[in-house]
């Protein structure tokens, strides 16, 4: 096993760790912890919030969900050398639940779970449609998933780090809140929040004390959306053997991560979509010097995906065109298609037996697949969303004698503001 450089206590909050991370972007929060290029190394991390998630049949917790809190981050972690224009090379050695705790309170302790916010705290992709706090426990068995909410499902999980990134430069935290604020003030009432400002409460900027720290906290980015960074991507084969490369916008590059997931299908699409856990991560660093211009890489990170995918054969997929639920024609929309064919797979999925919910559900946890089929057919864009037939203990595919009918057991908690 690698060295630990950022170790975490199971019975402990974020908070009172040995060494305190952060969650919020901000150039200022000090690394405590520095290693070399070529490094190999070991970091623990804590669900993106921090316990407040219990493994029980209720989803108050989700309704009650403290969004202010996340994400909670392991780092910064320096790296000798790194100077902005360079670039990170991040290896991902190996990733996991918590280590030899099988069982326990905590998400990642033999079990992760699935939610869907309610649409006055965050909402998610299928909001309209599912506008309440909802619910899933999966239960970890020899690499696979199971739940007593969602009966008849098994997948092998593509366990990854929800989010990862360097530090920005203090311009290019002006830049993040520059324009994402002008998008808040084009509808600022908007429910969900177009973005989410910097927000002062309960930001964690690590060791940062005093006054450099009250004048952080009401600068730092929160760290929910992708940006140039990295941040978080939730990109679902973003796991084992992954090789990735980040701009470094600050000397020693100051990377962070955390939001594991067991599973996701492509776009976490109920926005807790994954199957969220604590755990930790492997890692392998080096640097590219000047590498930002040599390879064209100044606002995005480029990564390899790791070959350690479950293998699934068969698919079944459906289809999304840019027509909104009342019929109206909208142009190229690709976000709106990828919602239509979720929601043809939902109700296809409802024919067997599940509730809405529990599929929507699955679409978020089990490691579908979301490809943009067209986006130059004027007016239609069209997306796929390819569900693994294997994940499923009966024939989910069309037949002349009709539907399987699943049990769908207790059903997915819910709770109502």
């Amino acid at each position: 096993m690698p060295q630990k450089v950022f170790p975490l206590d199971s019975t402990k909050s974020f908070t009172d760790q040995q060494i305190v991370g952060h969650n919020r972007w901000h150039p200022d929060v000090p690394a405590r912890v520095h290693v070399k290029p070529g490094d190999s190394f070991r970091v623990d991390c804590r669900e993106w919030f921090d316990g407040a998630i219990h493994n029980d049949d209720s989803a108050d917790d989700i309704l009650n969900a403290p969004l202010n809190n996340v994400h909670v981050l392991s780092g910064p972690i320096s790296v000798e050398g790194a100077q902005p224009g360079d670039l990170l090379i991040v290896d991902i050695l190996d990733v996991g639940p918590i280590p030899q705790e099988d069982s326990g309170p905590l998400a990642g302790q033999g079990w992760g779970y699935t939610g869907v916010f309610a649409k006055t705290n965050g909402g998610g992709f299928l909001t309209d449609q599912f506008p309440d706090a909802y619910k899933v426990i999966w239960d970890f068995r020899g690499g696979q998933a199971t739940s007593r909410h969602v009966p008849g499902v098994a997948f092998t999980g593509i366990v990854h780090p929800g989010l990862m990134g360097t530090a920005p430069s203090r311009d290019l935290l002006n830049k993040w809140n520059s324009r994402e604020q002008a998008l808040i003030d084009t509808n600022p009432q908007a429910v969900p929040p177009l973005a989410l400002p910097p927000q002062p409460e309960a930001a964690i900027l690590g060791s940062l004390t005093g006054d450099d720290f009250e004048r952080a906290r009401h600068e730092a980015a929160r760290t929910a959306p992708p940006r140039e960074n990295g941040g978080n991507q939730d990109i679902k084969n973003f796991t084992k053997g992954s090789r990735v490369f980040y701009p470094v916008f600050v000397d020693g590059a100051n990377l962070s991560m955390g939001d594991l997931h067991f599973s996701q299908g492509d776009g976490e699409i109920t926005f807790c979509g994954a199957i969220e856990m604590g755990g930790f991560i492997d890692l392998h660093v080096d640097l590219i010097k000047g590498g930002m211009e040599t390879y064209g890489v100044s606002e995005n990170a480029i990564f390899i995906p790791g070959n350690t995918d479950p293998q699934y054969s068969e698919w079944i997929a459906f289809s999304g065109t840019s027509v909104t639920l009342d019929g109206e024609q909208r142009y190229l929309d690709s976000h709106l298609s990828y919602q239509r064919a979720c929601l043809h797979a939902i109700d296809y999925l409802t024919k067997f037996g599940y509730s809405a919910i529990q599929a929507y559900m699955i679409l978020g946890a089990a490691p579908i697949e979301g490809r943009l089929s067209g986006v130059v057919d004027i007016p239609n864009s069209c997306s796929t969303v390819y569900i693994p037939t294997g994940i499923f203990d009966f024939d989910v595919k069309p037949g002349k004698n009709g539907p399987a009918r699943v049990d769908p057991g207790m059903g997915v908690p819910m709770s109502r503001a």
